[in-house]
């Protein structure tokens, strides 16, 4: 599977495995750590959670699913944005880790910006990584503007985690191009879209009727095309998760992305971020 490289020197596989909405359910559980260990088999080592995700639930799969495994595993967390400061976040991490069960996160990220100004998140993030609680820190849902504050912390940052998917592609304008100029990934989430409209659409269906893939599969090489993005998919049942590793293959045709802009125009102008 193709590898993008943190600012830091690590890599990590172009497709990794999103959690959102995992852990809602006890009755869930087993079957998404196992879905989660599948993915883990396959190749997709980059696991994303956030303590927000079932208030610490997702990360509790996490926990079950990279039980023994952890040396395979780039695992990475989010923060609250009203955890993300100097009193608070120190006190995040360490629940996020309990619940996980491993002493350090690869990255943690700011989930989206709040109140607390970003300088104070950056000398939080540093106190954690200076302190061996965390290898890197990135963030989320922040724009081009949000990007450029943070100032001379920001080749310290390794990665923006967006919305990302043929029907929201305004990061392709500038923010896109923004990151990869300072060799910083992308992590693409909702990267097949949510709700099922996307999957549903004519011209994807055609190209993946052209390559004999799912529409799903489609459209996370759609995403995956970009060298400098992470796609974060989440998958619960085998079969999904059999199919989203089968994308890091397949690789689009000319014809397949002039019928896919034709159908989802690419932007031509600033527009704002999209987040879910």
């Amino acid at each position: 599977m193709r590898q993008v490289r943190f600012p830091d020197g690590r890599s990590v596989p172009a497709l990794g495995q999103g959690t959102w909405k995992m852990g809602e359910r006890g009755a869930d559980r087993r079957a998404e750590a196992d879905a989660l260990r599948l993915g883990l088999d396959l190749g997709m080592t980059l696991i994303d959670t956030a303590e927000m995700y079932a208030d610490g639930g997702a990360e509790e799969v996490v926990r079950d699913a990279i039980a023994g495994r952890g040396d395979e595993v780039f695992l990475v967390s989010k923060v609250y944005p009203h955890n993300a400061s100097r009193a608070q976040m120190a006190k995040s991490c360490a629940a996020s880790l309990k619940r996980l069960g491993v002493e350090a996160l690869d990255l943690y990220l700011l989930h989206w910006r709040g109140s607390v100004p970003l300088a104070e998140t950056v000398e939080a993030f540093e106190r954690l990584r200076e302190a061996g609680r965390i290898r890197a820190w990135g963030v989320s849902n922040l724009d081009v503007d949000d990007l450029e504050e943070l100032g001379p912390a920001l080749p310290d940052c390794a990665t923006d985690q967006v919305l990302f998917n043929l029907e929201a592609r305004g990061v392709e304008y500038d923010l896109i191009p923004f990151c990869a100029g300072r060799t910083m990934p992308v992590m693409a989430y909702s990267p097949v879209g949510q709700g099922g409209s996307l999957l549903r659409h004519p011209a994807l269906r055609r190209v993946a009727e052209r390559h004999g893939t799912t529409p799903a599969q489609a459209a996370l090489a759609f995403t995956l095309r970009h060298p400098g993005l992470i796609a974060i998919p989440k998958a619960a049942d085998p079969a999904h998760v059999r199919a989203n590793a089968a994308a890091a293959d397949l690789t689009l045709t000319t014809e397949d992305l002039s019928e896919l802009d034709a159908a989802f125009p690419p932007p031509r102008r600033k527009r704002p971020l999209e987040m879910l």
